[in-house]
C-alpha cells in the first residue's frame, strides 16, 4: 500500500459493508443501510461512521486511501426489477425471433412443463428491427448492408423514445464490418442513445448467446453509467487520489469508464469477490482449496476455488438471460436468515425462496412479520439470545418466534416446537448443501479436499453443519466475516478479459500454429493496452490464455488453461492432453483417438496491485483458558435435550485459546455456533479456524 488506507465498499440489497485496511495491517468492519435510489447516501452514512472510529474526516479519509472499491447489486438490481432501459435492436433480416426461440431451450427442471411461462424479453418484438446483408461464416460479404433498413430504424427508435440500441448480426465474429457501419450511423443520428454490437461486447460464435449479452449489456449500461457517474463525482469531491474501482463479475477490477460500456460485466459484482477474500483467509494455514459461502438475510451465495484458481462460468442462463462473457462462477439459492418456513399443499415442510427481507422481517423483529424464518428457528434453538439487539435498532424476541412456529409448523404437523425449529434449520442446511456439491461434485471435486469458508452475516450459525454433512473437517470463520464480500475487493487485482473466436482442428494435419499464435499474441496486445492507460507497467502485469475445446461433432466446449505465450508442437500435444483429462474429470471418459477441434480462445490480462497487510492479532504466547461470558440453554438435536452451552464474547478472546464444543462464539456482526465434537481456535490471523475433534 503506498498510502495509509485501503477502502472496499460493498452495496448490498439492504446493508452496503465498507472494509477499512491500515497499513498497518489492522482491518476494521462498518455497515450502513443501503439506499438503493441513490448509492451515495449509503456511502456518505459509511463514511460518517469510519470518521467517528477514526477521528478523522471523511475528506481525509478518501484523500489517504490508495485505492477505493466498489463492488454494487445495481446492475444486478435492474435486472431482477426489470428497471433497464427501453432498448431497440439491430440484427439480420430473419433473425428477429433469435431471442424469443431461446434455441428451444427451456431452463432444468421445466424442460417438459408446458405451462412455465416464456421468458420476459428486454426487447419487445417491435423494437426488433431487421437489417438485410449478410457476412458468411469464412467471413466474405455475401449481400451488402442496407443502410436504408438502418435508417429507417433509426427513426422508429427515435419515434419510440429507445434510450439504448444493441446491434448484433450474423458471423460478425468474422467479419464486423457490417455492425461498425451500423453503431456509425446510430451514434450519428441518436448522439444521446447508448450503442453497442456484438462484437465489441462478446466476440465469440453463437449467435444467440452473442445477441442475449449485448441486449443485456444495452439493457443495463444507462443505468450502470449513472450509478457510476454518481459514484465518481463523491470520490472527486472528497479529494480522491485514484479513480474509483469497479468490481466486476470476472472477480477483477476496472475503472468507472469501462463499467459505464460493459454493465453486463457488473451483474455479479457484489458475490464475485468472494474467492479472492476466501483465498486470503486460508493463505496463513497453507490451504489454497476452499469453498466459500456467503449467507446473508435472502440468499446463500457459493463459489469455489481449486488450487487457487476459482471456477468461472460462461454462455449460462441468468435470470433467464443467456450471458456469454465469463464470470466468476457463483450458485446462488433463495436460503437466507430471512427465508420462510412453510407447508406446501401436501403438508410438507419446506423453507425458501421465499424470503421476509428486511421490511417485514423475521417474526422475532417484531416488524409486521408472521411466518417463522430461519432466524426465529435459531433464536427458538437458543443459538440467539433473546433480547439481543440487531443492528442497534431491533430487538429479537424468542416468545414471538415460538408462537409462530407452534402455529405454523409444529401444531399442523403434530409435534413439538423444538423439534419443529430444529426441522427448519436441518432442511435450509440440506438445501445449502446440496448447492455446495453442485458446484463442487457435479463440476468434479471431492468436497473434502477443500476447507469451507463462512461467510455473512448468517453463516456462522449453519456452516460447522454444512461442514458435518458434506464430509469437510476444516472451517474457517474471519472475525469480518459479515463483511467478506468487501474485504476481498480491496486484495482483487484489475482484470481484462479479451475474447476471440478462432474455429480450428488441432490435429497435426490441419493446426496452424501460427494463426492461433497470433491471435494468442493479438488478444494479449489488447488487454495490455488496457491496462497502461490504467497506469501499470508490463513488470506488474500477467496473462493466461483460456481455450474452448471440443472433440469433432460435439455440441459444447471445455474449458482449457494455458499459460504459455506460444504454442510449440510439443506444447499443441500437452494441451490436447490436458482436454482429454479435463473432459474425463468432467465427463468420466476421453476418446484419444478422436480429433479435438478448438471453438474460442480468451486471454485474461491482470494488473497487480501491492496487496494491503494481512490482519493479525496480538496476544500472549501462552494464553490461559478461555472463560465464557454466559450459559444459554441451547438444543443440537431433534430428538436430544436441551443443554447448557457456553457463550464467548468473540471481543474477549486471545489468539491461540481453543474453546470446545458445544458453544456460541458472538462476534459484533455474527455468530458461530460450534456443534458437539468439533472445537474452534482463534488464530493470530484475525479467523477462527473450526476443526472437527469427534
Amino acid at each position: 500500500m503506498r498510502n495509509q488506507f485501503r477502502l472496499g465498499i460493498d452495496a448490498g440489497g439492504t446493508f452496503t459493508d465498507f472494509i477499512l485496511a491500515n497499513r498497518d495491517g489492522s482491518v476494521q468492519l462498518f455497515k450502513a443501510p443501503s439506499t438503493p435510489q441513490d448509492g451515495t447516501l449509503a456511502i456518505r452514512a459509511g463514511l460518517a461512521q469510519i470518521a467517528d472510529a477514526t477521528g478523522r474526516t471523511p475528506a481525509d479519509i478518501i484523500a489517504n486511501c490508495d485505492l477505493c472499491i466498489n463492488g454494487t447489486t445495481v446492475a444486478l438490481n435492474a435486472l431482477i426489477e426489470r428497471t433497464g432501459v427501453k432498448v431497440g435492436l439491430l440484427c439480420t433480416e430473419g433473425h428477429e425471433d433469435s431471442l424469443e426461440i431461446r434455441l428451444g431451450h427451456k431452463e432444468e427442471g421445466h424442460r417438459y412443463d408446458a405451462h412455465y411461462p416464456p421468458a420476459h424479453m428486454l426487447v419487445p418484438r417491435h423494437l426488433r428491427r431487421p437489417i438485410a446483408g449478410r457476412i458468411l461464416s469464412d467471413g466474405c460479404e455475401h449481400s451488402p448492408l442496407d443502410e436504408r433498413a438502418i435508417h429507417d430504424a433509426i427513426d422508429y427508435f427515435r419515434a419510440e423514445g429507445v434510450e439504448a440500441v444493441a446491434i448484433s448480426f450474423v458471423w460478425s465474429v468474422r467479419n464486423p464490418s457490417h455492425e461498425k457501419r451500423a453503431a456509425e450511423l446510430v451514434r450519428a443520428a441518436l448522439p444521446g442513445v447508448f450503442v453497442c454490437t456484438g462484437n465489441e461486447v462478446f466476440p465469440q460464435i453463437r449467435e444467440y448467446t452473442r445477441t442475449s449479452t449485448t441486449v443485456v449489456n444495452a439493457y443495463l449500461s444507462p443505468v450502470m453509467g449513472r450509478y457510476v457517474e454518481r459514484i465518481d463525482a463523491l470520490f472527486e469531491e472528497l479529494g480522491a487520489q485514484q479513480p474509483v474501482r469497479y468490481f466486476q463479475s470476472n472477480g477483477g477490477l476496472a475503472p468507472g469508464n469501462v463499467m459505464r460500456d460493459r454493465a453486463v460485466n457488473a451483474i455479479n459484482s457484489g458475490p464475485a469477490s468472494a474467492p479472492q477474500a476466501g483465498l486470503s483467509v486460508a493463505r496463513p494455514f497453507g490451504i489454497d482449496n476452499v469453498i466459500t459461502v456467503d449467507m446473508g438475510g435472502t440468499s446463500f451465495d457459493i463459489t469455489l476455488t481449486n488450487a487457487g484458481r476459482t471456477n468461472f462460468s460462461k454462455d449460462v442462463d441468468f435470470l433467464r438471460q443467456r450471458i456469454g462473457v465469463p464470470m466468476i462462477q457463483v450458485e446462488t439459492l433463495g436460503a437466507g436468515g430471512g427465508s420462510i418456513a412453510y407447508l406446501d399443499e401436501f403438508g410438507m415442510l419446506q423453507v425458501g425462496p421465499r424470503s421476509a427481507g428486511s421490511k417485514p422481517g423475521p417474526v422475532c423483529y417484531g416488524k409486521g412479520g408472521t411466518e417463522p424464518t430461519v432466524t426465529d428457528a435459531n433464536l427458538a434453538l437458543g443459538y440467539l439470545p433473546d433480547g439481543a439487539l440487531l443492528g442497534g435498532t431491533i430487538r429479537l424476541n424468542r416468545q414471538a418466534a415460538l408462537d409462530a412456529i407452534r402455529q405454523k409448523i409444529a401444531d399442523p404437523l403434530g409435534i413439538s416446537i423444538e423439534r419443529a425449529a430444529f426441522g427448519i434449520t436441518t432442511l435450509v442446511n440440506l438445501n445449502m448443501v446440496n448447492g455446495i456439491r453442485r458446484v463442487s461434485i457435479e463440476r468434479g471435486h471431492d468436497p473434502r479436499d477443500f476447507a469451507l469458508i463462512g461467510a455473512g452475516g448468517a453463516a456462522g450459525m449453519h456452516v460447522v453443519r454444512l461442514a458435518e454433512e458434506i464430509g469437510i473437517h476444516t472451517v474457517l470463520i474471519p472475525k469480518v466475516a459479515s463483511g467478506l464480500c468487501a474485504f476481498g475487493q480491496i486484495l482483487s487485482d484489475v482484470r481484462y478479459d479479451q475474447l476471440t473466436t478462432l474455429p480450428m482442428r488441432l490435429d497435426a494435419e490441419h493446426v496452424d500454429l501460427g494463426q492461433l499464435n497470433r491471435a494468442m499474441a493479438d488478444l494479449r496486445q489488447q488487454g495490455l493496452a488496457n491496462l497502461r492507460d490504467d497506469g501499470f507497467g508490463d513488470e506488474t502485469t500477467s496473462c493466461h490464455y483460456t481455450l474452448e475445446m471440443r472433440y469433432l461433432g460435439q455440441i459444447h466446449e471445455c474449458s482449457v488453461e494455458l499459460k504459455e505465450h506460444q504454442l510449440d508442437e510439443a506444447g499443441l500435444a500437452a494441451l490436447c492432453e490436458s482436454f482429454h483429462s479435463l473432459h474425463k474429470t468432467l465427463y468420466s471418459y476421453s476418446e484419444k483417438g478422436s480429433p479435438v477441434e478448438l471453438v474460442n480462445l480468451e486471454c485474461s490480462v491482470i494488473g497487480h496491485l501491492p496487496r494491503p497487510p494481512q490482519p493479525e492479532l496480538q496476544g500472549p504466547a501462552n494464553p490461559p483458558a478461555p472463560v465464557p461470558n454466559s450459559l444459554r440453554p441451547m438444543l443440537f438435536s431433534a430428538d436430544g435435550d436441551w443443554q447448557s452451552t457456553a457463550v464467548f464474547n468473540g471481543n474477549r478472546l486471545l489468539p491461540g485459546q481453543t474453546v470446545q464444543g458445544p458453544c456460541v462464539i458472538e462476534e459484533d456482526t455474527t455468530n458461530i455456533v460450534v456443534p458437539p465434537g468439533w472445537q474452534a481456535t482463534l488464530e493470530p490471523s484475525a479467523t477462527y479456524r473450526v476443526t472437527c475433534c469427534a
